[in-house]
């Protein structure tokens, strides 16, 4: 084979996961993941990954998870945890630094509808 008809490696698709618990009511939970995104870009502008997140397109995918997936999803690093003063407090979203790769369990979460 020609090396030169070998094809590039496709560009790593960077995204921003967003996770808001399912027990929050839907007006809470869409200004939750607005300031869960908000709150990660603030918290990780200055990450390489994030500026070049930033440069386009910058992918985010929200979903609506379990308390037990979300108190899991806790412990992946660096992520922020939203939490919702009207609710007494409670966390209501997380997001996490825009990357290539997530843990395995992030493709099994339910895409927020």
């Amino acid at each position: 084979m020609d090396p030169s008809a070998v094809s590039p490696p496709a560009p790593k698709k960077l995204r921003m996961y967003i996770l808001v618990r399912e027990s929050v009511p839907t007006g809470f939970a869409v200004v939750a993941a607005a300031h869960a995104s908000l709150a990660a870009y603030l918290a990780f502008r200055d990450a390489p990954e994030t500026a070049e997140w930033l440069a386009g397109p910058f992918y985010k995918t929200v979903c609506r998870v379990t308390d037990d997936e979300f108190e899991r999803a806790k412990g992946a690093e660096d992520r922020v945890v939203v939490t919702e003063s009207a609710l007494g407090g409670q966390e209501v979203a997380l997001a996490l630094r825009p990357r290539a790769e997530y843990p395995k369990a992030f493709r099994y979460f339910k895409l927020y509808q």
